[in-house]
């Protein structure tokens, strides 16, 4: 051991390597990673692990500012963020603190390795059983799975903390070599922490994460659409034909969940369960490359569920080639399933699932369940299987210009870059409702951004059609919608299944969903490019005591706050409630028009039709215009663009172009700025759109259209234009409230500015604005598609808006 007055001043390393401006002592490294991340490590030999983790993928960061030296005898580091003082002897928590700097708390700010600061009573709850409070303040990250749980359960650490300073540890995680994970091989008493000292910058802190841990993926455009998924018996038949139903509802999906009956399930008991299988059951589906085509020319993309865990047996198809691959006599003996070899998992992708994926399966939903342990210690199996499939399926995807996916669960700190992640077996029960918005939030602790739920819960509980209703209420506005159940009779999701109004509302809230496509592509790609989860918790822009009180709402984007109800409606009402904290400015309920003043928690009460779903003050939200395409893979020829009064606004619409995955540089931002006191609306268009000629039209809440003024429209890219006057668009009359969207009332002048070089269709584009909102017409009304209209283009339909904004 280093001692402590042997040395005027630590070891610093000039920089270069994994490790720049480490400080490092005969057993000890320090590394300032970011002015408020730090990584600690002890080694009882001196050899500090270089490999990058399951977690620490990027340890190569630019060396932050920092101040070493001594006081008291004691290491001190100092960076704007933190305070480290350390006594250079085995870590203890009188040797080793971190305080945070900024004020964040009276007393609670300063983390001590091993303290426990538990109170007499925490000791009591934890004796008799009960709930625990957070005992370091630790607001949460994720869980593994939801399997089982009917409610709330506990959550494994995030980055944030109501303290300020929270710590993953990374002593146990693998560690990469040669592009596959294996176990770390630590030696006893090794210890790796990163401390996130980032005070109440919760933002901060999730992109020091993403920053050593590497960003969230962009997820193909076409999985923001709806997903259905059921265990079930189904045919080729039947599941075309409900596909083909879904259609004529005009109820629109993008991806199609086949769970485990696509593949032989009764086996011969000498081979074990059914419940692993790579074998199509042909008796179901007697052409497995002709039903998942027939998928595809209806729009969908496909995914089946492969539960792992008993390896390939010799009744399967691919049993032979999978023997030839690994070297091997097919002898009939099972090929036991072993993440640690990399043997088999180069044939399980390469052959096992290639031969499937060539009959047309896009990606996999891998549900594993076997726990987290494999023939050597520290490999866990989930980590080798999501790390495995989703590069996989990357590089496949890259092959083809297009982008990669998995379907699996979360496995710990790191597992953001394997999306999507499947939360287990729902419990069906008002109170997993009510646990799953605050879950979902949490997760943006842990930069874990895009969950998928059983939407309506999968097993157990009892048929509720108003719990369905409000699960896919809340689901719609979650990060990844899947509708899924079990092979119940009773559990099917189909919205026709369901009595008035949860019907109704089920079908207009699938078809919002795929109006917020844009929306939600625009979000995507922040998530990527800013560190910012399509959900996060409110807390993260405002750290009052009430918003960490209020964690059952969220952040939906840049521009919405969604506070879903999640408990039954009073009878005597019948309407439902919710309390929502407002942060301070004002905030209009996209659905209600109701305008609410911030900095205060405020009972909410909504019908069937909607819950809470609140766009800030100047904020702009992009949707597919209603009676337009929903196909969740196209860039939609008409925009509907929903502006909320009270302050200015500014919001970049980022859009992939079609044909494949798109560079960060060749994605096109068209820009929508709103100056509140001027009353001008500013339209920005691409000099490169993304589709050939676009209708623009604008829903203002919270001011008068009829006094409003210019709608700008500008095409941006080719230098120097002329103006050229655009076409005046009738509106509706301001102050009435009819259903007509096209009704006479006061003209908007557009102004539209060309380039020399810009194309002649863009000096016709048009921009509306229009303050009542048409009603929706009712289902029965509407006219039935075409059978044309099946490929990917489900009929459009009208959402239920308001006519005006009222004060609240």
């Amino acid at each position: 051991m280093t001692d402590p007055a042997r040395a005027e001043r630590p070891d610093v390393s000039p920089g270069g390597g994994a490790h720049r401006g480490s400080i490092t002592g005969e057993h000890y490294r320090i590394t300032p990673l970011t002015p408020r991340l730090v990584r600690l490590e002890w080694s009882p030999s001196g050899r500090f692990e270089e490999r990058p983790s399951s977690f620490a993928l990027h340890r190569d960061l630019p060396a932050p500012e920092v101040r070493v030296g001594r006081e008291r005898g004691r290491l001190l580091v100092e960076s704007e963020g933190y305070r480290l003082e350390y006594d250079e002897g085995p870590f203890s928590p009188s040797g080793l603190r971190v305080e945070v700097r900024g004020g964040v708390s009276n007393y609670h700010s300063v983390w001590r390795y091993g303290q426990d600061p538990s109170l007499p009573a925490d000791h009591e709850a934890r004796r008799r059983g009960r709930p625990e409070r957070s005992i370091d303040g630790n607001l949460g990250g994720a869980a593994r799975t939801l399997d089982l749980a009917d409610g709330e359960v506990p959550l494994e650490p995030g980055v944030n903390s109501v303290n300020g300073f929270a710590v993953i540890d990374d002593s146990g995680s693998m560690v990469l070599e040669d592009g596959m994970l294996v176990a770390r091989g630590a030696e006893e008493g090794a210890i790796d922490l990163y401390v996130f000292a980032a005070g109440h910058d919760h933002v901060a802190a999730v992109r020091d994460l993403f920053a050593i841990s590497g960003p969230q993926p962009i997820l193909p455009r076409w999985a923001l659409g709806n997903w259905w998924s059921r265990y079930h018996r189904y045919t080729e038949e039947s599941y075309l034909a409900l596909m083909d139903r879904f259609a004529d509802e005009g109820i629109p999906f993008s991806v199609a969940v086949i769970d485990m009956d696509w593949h032989l399930v009764d086996v011969d008991p000498r081979h074990g369960s059914g419940w692993t299988g790579y074998t199509w059951n042909r008796e179901l589906f007697p052409d497995p490359a002709r039903f998942q085509g027939a998928l595809h020319e209806r729009g969908l993309r496909v995914t089946l569920n492969d539960h792992p865990a008993d390896g390939v047996r010799a009744f399967e198809e691919p049993y032979a080639a999978m023997c030839t691959a690994l070297g091997r006599e097919a002898d009939g003996s099972p090929i036991v399933f072993d993440p640690t070899d990399p043997a088999f998992l180069r044939a399980s992708m390469q052959v096992l699932h290639r031969s499937l994926e060539e009959l047309g399966t896009d990606f996999w939903w891998v549900d594993w369940q076997s726990g987290r342990t494999s023939d050597v210690p520290g490999v866990d199996p989930l980590w080798v299987l999501n790390h495995a499939h989703f590069t996989d399926n990357e590089e496949q995807a890259a092959e083809r210009g297009e982008r990669g996916l998995t379907f699996s669960r979360y496995a710990g700190p790191g597992s953001h870059r394997y999306p999507v992640g499947f939360s287990g077996d729902s419990i069906i029960s008002w109170e997993s409702l009510a646990f799953q918005p605050r879950f979902t939030a949490a997760a943006a602790n842990i930069g874990y951004g895009w969950w998928s739920h059983d939407i309506g819960g999968h097993m157990g509980g009892a048929r509720d059609d108003e719990l369905a209703m409000r699960w896919v209420q809340f689901g719609v506005l979650s990060p990844i919608v899947r509708l899924h159940s079990s092979n119940s009779p009773f559990g099917g999701k189909e919205p026709w299944r369901f009595s008035e109004p949860a019907r109704t509302v089920m079908v207009e809230q699938l078809r919002l969903r795929h109006r917020l496509v844009p929306y939600l592509h625009a979000m995507n790609r922040r998530a990527h490019v800013e560190g910012r989860s399509l959900v996060e918790p409110v807390y993260f822009e405002d750290t009052s005591a009430e918003a960490y009180a209020h964690r059952g709402q969220y952040l939906f984007g840049s521009e919405l706050l969604v506070a879903p109800i999640v408990r039954p409606m009073a009878r005597d009402i019948a309407r439902g409630s919710v309390d929502v904290w407002l942060p301070e400015g004002r905030w209009i309920d996209v659905f209600t028009g109701w305008a609410y003043r911030g900095g205060r928690s405020v009972r909410m009460h909504r019908d069937a039709h909607s819950v809470p779903t609140l766009l800030r003050a100047g904020g702009i939200l992009p949707l597919v215009a209603e009676g337009e395409d929903l196909d969740a893979r196209r860039n939609p020829e008409a925009l509907e663009v929903i502006v909320a009064a009270g302050a200015d606004g500014d919001f970049t619409l980022w859009e992939e172009p079609e044909g494949g995955a798109a560079k960060l540089e060749d994605w096109v931002g068209t820009r929508i700025a709103l100056d509140a006191e001027a009353g001008v609306l500013r339209l920005e268009l691409p000099a490169r759109p993304v589709v050939g000629e676009r209708r623009w039209g604008f829903r203002l809440l919270g001011f008068d259209a009829g006094a409003f003024g210019d709608v700008e429209t500008v095409v941006v890219g080719h230098g120097a234009g002329a103006e050229a006057g655009g076409p005046v668009v009738g509106m509706a009359d301001p102050g009435a409230s009819g259903s007509s969207a096209s009704g006479s009332g006061t003209a908007v002048p557009v102004a539209v500015r060309a380039g020399s070089g810009a194309p002649s269709s863009w000096t016709s584009t048009s921009a509306r604005v229009q303050a009542p909102i048409p009603l929706p017409i009712p289902t029965s009304a509407r006219p039935a598609p075409s059978r044309s209209a099946r490929a990917g283009s489900p009929r459009p339909a009208r959402t239920t808006w308001p006519a005006r904004s009222r004060s609240c």
